[in-house]
């Protein structure tokens, strides 16, 4: 059996110095404003994971409004849904990720975003997918005032 799941989240920028995404620290004039480290692309593929578990999504488990989970490190949501995966008899299969927005420039990232995705996730770097696009100065991520993310992922059953 596969399942299929998709995931989206959106962050707005804030005065700093950096922004995480896929758990890597990436130098930036700007910072995501976030309950937790505010990685927007690991919580697209969280969602994703636990829309093919049929779990819901980050916010049922990982609620903002739970101090527990404030400056939270989002590979522990990460993790937490790949365990429940496991749990459940299924493995990820293939992330397909895409990160949009003006700035910072992601191409130059898309190397490390892989290597740690695959380290974190137990998945070989040729089964993950991670791709930059813009809105073209359009919406919230033309005017650079923050980041989306979205992510598809296969997962299958094994016995």
């Amino acid at each position: 059996m596969y399942r299929i799941g998709t995931g989206f989240d959106v962050h707005a920028f804030k005065p700093g110095k950096k922004i995480v995404l896929c758990g890597i620290e990436i130098p930036f004039d700007k910072s995501l404003a976030g309950h937790s480290d505010a990685d927007v692309a690991l919580h697209s593929l969280t969602d994703a994971i636990l829309g093919a578990l049929a779990l819901g999504d980050i916010g049922l488990h990982f609620p903002d409004t739970d101090t527990k989970w404030k400056e939270a490190d989002s590979i522990i949501f990460l993790s937490w849904s790949l365990e429940r995966a496991k749990q459940m008899n299924f493995k990820l299969t293939n992330i397909d990720l895409t990160i949009i927005c003006e700035k910072p420039k992601i191409n130059s990232y898309r190397k490390q975003l892989i290597f740690n995705l695959s380290k974190i996730c137990a998945l070989e770097d040729n089964k993950i997918n991670v791709k930059a696009t813009t809105t073209e100065r359009l919406g919230f991520t033309g005017r650079e005032e923050g980041i989306a993310s979205m992510c598809s992922v296969l997962l299958h059953e094994f016995i």
